[in-house]
C-alpha cells in the first residue's frame, strides 16, 4: 500500500478515534436509587445541567454499568427522603461525569438542587456542614523539670531557651522552629526513635540496652518517660519560630 494512502487511513482513523471519544465525554450513566428517580428531582435538575455542559445524562439502576452514582459513597451533595446522598465517580477519566460531580457541587447545581419544589414544599436541601471539634491537648508534666532536663541534655545540640542561642549546634534546629510543626508533639513524644537520636538515647522501661560491641558513640542521653511528659508539657508553653519572616539585618 503506498505511504500516502497508509497516512491518510491513520488520519481518518485518528479522527474517528476522537469523535468517538468526544461523543462518549457528553454522555455517561448515573446510577440512581429508584426512590431518588421516584422524587423527582432528577427530571429537574439533569436537563438543567444538560442545557449548561451539553453532556446527556442516562439514569440506570443499581448494579448497572455506570461512570457516576448517587448513593452513600464519595462526596455528599444533598439530604432528602431521609437520608444524604452523596455522588461517587466510578469513571474518575470520564469527562462527563467529573463534569457534573464537579456542577453538583458548585453554586448553579446547589440552586437546582433547592430550586425543586413539590406542592410549594423544598423536600431536599444542602447537607449540614458539621463543625469539626478540635481537642484541646494539655499535658500534665511538670513544665519547670522539662525546662531543666531540656537545657541539660537537649542543650548539647538544640537551643531549647531564650537566651541560649550561644548554645547548642547551629545545623540544628532550635526547640521554637521545632514547635512550629503542626506535629511537633508526635516529634517530641518519640524523639528517641528518630535519627540520630537512637545511637545515644536511652529511656527507662522503654529502649534495649546499647549492644556491647556498639555503644553510644557519646556520654548517652538516660531519661523516664516523665522526663519526657515533663519536656512536652514545657514545649508546649514555648512561642513557635515564625519560619517564614523576613530575615533581618544588622
Amino acid at each position: 500500500m503506498p505511504r500516502a494512502i497508509l497516512i491518510a487511513a491513520f488520519f481518518l482513523f485518528a479522527s474517528g478515534a476522537t469523535l468517538v471519544a468526544s461523543a462518549d465525554d457528553r454522555q455517561f450513566r448515573l446510577s440512581v436509587p429508584d426512590t431518588l428517580a421516584d422524587s423527582g428531582l432528577m427530571k429537574y435538575m439533569l436537563p438543567r445541567f444538560t442545557l449548561k455542559t451539553q453532556v446527556r445524562v442516562e439514569l440506570v439502576s443499581p448494579g448497572q454499568p455506570a461512570e457516576a452514582a448517587f448513593g452513600d459513597v464519595g462526596t455528599p451533595v444533598f439530604t432528602g427522603i431521609g437520608r444524604t446522598w452523596s455522588i461517587e465517580v466510578i469513571s474518575p477519566d470520564h469527562k462527563g461525569a467529573s463534569r457534573f460531580a464537579s456542577w453538583i457541587t458548585d453554586a448553579t447545581g446547589q440552586s437546582a438542587i433547592t430550586g425543586f419544589k413539590v406542592d410549594g414544599s423544598q423536600p431536599f436541601a444542602l447537607p449540614t456542614e458539621v463543625e469539626e471539634v478540635v481537642e484541646d491537648i494539655s499535658y500534665d508534666g511538670d513544665r519547670l523539670l522539662g525546662q531543666q532536663v531540656s537545657r541539660v541534655h537537649c542543650g548539647r545540640c538544640h537551643v531549647t531557651a531564650r537566651g541560649d542561642e550561644s548554645l547548642g549546634i547551629g545545623s540544628t534546629p532550635s526547640f521554637f522552629a521545632l514547635r512550629s510543626f503542626e506535629d511537633w508533639d508526635v516529634r517530641f513524644a518519640g524523639f528517641y526513635l528518630l535519627k540520630p537520636h537512637g545511637a545515644f538515647t536511652q529511656i527507662e522501661d522503654v529502649t534495649d540496652p546499647f549492644p556491647e560491641d556498639r555503644p553510644s558513640p557519646i556520654a548517652p542521653v538516660e531519661l523516664t518517660l516523665d522526663d519526657i511528659e515533663a519536656i512536652l508539657a514545657y514545649v508546649a508553653g514555648i512561642e513557635p519560630a515564625v519560619l517564614d519572616a523576613p530575615i533581618g539585618h544588622q
